[in-house]
């Protein structure tokens, strides 16, 4: 336990203090993290190994097709008439709740990280028009989208708990909706106007999304535009939901198959940049010859996205493969301290010692079992431990989270400036949902 916290404590100062770039500082940190804890340092470079591998998996073709994705869509002007649609349809005030809206309802379906990608040229859209940072149309959708990765069903997490402690997954649902709608709301648009006002949403969108590659082509939107450019992005969405919903409702065949097949993110996304290719790809040789450019420029910060995220990954498996989570949750359990509220202390010291909020909150789950069978806690009762832990899970995303890395590359952050904004609104994301359950279990 000493070991991690010397681990977390010189990978905030390489990274803050030090200046030291996040990927070497991760990488560094991470085998002297493993060392310290009694690995021989054959392990522990197993260990990091393991890790990073593990994270690049699926992170590296979805960044990648993500980054495609986004210059197919800017190319033929449709980010600009979504977001010239967006303003003159609602305002920047209410635009930023439509996207924390929007990022509440489409990663109930979709994976936190391709949600941000396909959505991530709307925001950069939004915020040219707007002429502000990224983040003031960014952080309420952030907020929506972690959110409902945490609290609703069929997200991973809440599965997996639900499972663990026995829990029925109506309860959960019904739940999860009820705390989360109320943390969206207060971790996102309120949030954002909050720090806005202080000066903490940095940058600029034109930098921004120069950085993701998403160069203009000079040349006038189509008043059509925004109309083909959300059935486009409505693709990967769609066949995303289609193979979660296909996996709980058709039984074992060809069907099942398929529909799980171009359900996968990896195959949706190629579905989606081959449709955008063809309705927004220019036609004048100039065009072309700027719109291959700008594909290029695409995979470049997607390289450093993809390495960075890699680094957050070998750094938690380090601390997991260490049992530093699963100690630091026994201390907390020999308090004795009620079902609700031991969920919910065991999954944030398991959250802040690792970084991932699933295996936060699985590993509190796992532990908060006994508990909750020993208590003879109801149905309803139950589902209120799983929001719980959920809410746990949720807070202070810091440097050794890959999401944590995902946000501050993806909108041109500082690190410091990622934990002012990105840090903050998850931890009140799970501190509301934890009130929220407070006041519920009190009538349950």
């Amino acid at each position: 336990m000493l070991a991690t916290g010397v681990s977390v404590a010189l990978l905030l100062a390489l990274i803050l203090r030090a200046k030291m770039h996040a990927f070497p500082a991760l990488i560094l940190v991470s085998i002297f993290a493993a060392i310290a804890a009694g690995m021989t340092p054959d392990a522990a470079l197993r260990t990091v190994t393991n890790g990073m591998g593990g994270s690049l998996g699926f992170i590296a073709v979805v960044v990648g097709l993500g980054a495609m994705f986004g210059v197919f869509l800017q190319s033929g002007g449709g980010v600009e008439a979504i977001s010239t649609w967006l303003l003159d349809k609602m305002g920047i005030k209410a635009g930023r709740w439509a996207m924390g809206i929007v990022g509440l309802v489409v990663a109930i379906p979709v994976f936190f990280d391709v949600a941000l990608i396909i959505l991530a040229p709307i925001i950069f859209g939004l915020a040219k028009r707007a002429k502000t940072a990224p983040m003031a149309f960014g952080l309420p959708l952030l907020a929506g989208l972690a959110t409902a990765h945490a609290f609703i069903p069929p997200t991973p997490g809440p599965i997996a708990v639900a499972e663990l402690l026995g829990a029925d997954l109506g309860w959960v649902i019904l739940f999860g909706v009820i705390a989360g709608a109320p943390a969206m709301l207060i971790a996102g648009p309120l949030y954002t106007r909050f720090a806005e006002k202080r000066g903490w949403l940095e940058g600029s969108s034109e930098g921004m999304a120069e950085a993701l590659g998403m160069t203009h082509l000079d040349k006038d939107v189509n008043p059509h535009a925004a109309r083909t450019a959300i059935s486009v992005i409505l693709i990967p969405l769609v066949l995303i939901l289609a193979g979660t919903i296909a996996k709980s409702t058709l039984a074992e065949g060809q069907v099942l198959t398929f529909i799980s097949f171009v359900g996968h993110p990896f195959v949706a996304l190629l579905i989606a940049c081959g449709v955008a290719h063809l309705a927004f790809r220019p036609k004048d040789k100039a065009q072309k010859s700027v719109y291959r450019e700008a594909l290029s420029k695409a995979l470049e910060p997607a390289g450093a996205v993809i390495l960075i995220t890699g680094a957050g990954g070998a750094f938690k498996q380090v601390l997991v493969d260490t049992g530093a989570g699963k100690a630091l949750a026994e201390a907390a359990m020999s308090a004795g301290l009620a079902p609700i509220v031991a969920g919910f202390v065991l999954a944030v010291l398991v959250r802040v010692a690792q970084g991932s909020a699933t295996v936060a909150m699985i590993t509190a789950a796992g532990l908060t079992a006994p508990i909750v069978s020993a208590s003879g806690l109801s149905p309803a009762q139950t589902g209120l431990v799983v929001i719980a832990i959920a809410a746990g899970a949720s807070v202070v995303s810091h440097v050794n989270d890959s999401g944590f890395w995902l946000v501050s590359r993806y909108f041109g952050l500082t690190e410091a400036q990622t934990l002012r904004t990105w840090t903050v609104s998850v931890t009140l994301v799970g501190v509301v949902g934890f009130t929220v359950v407070c006041v519920l279990s009190l009538f349950i």
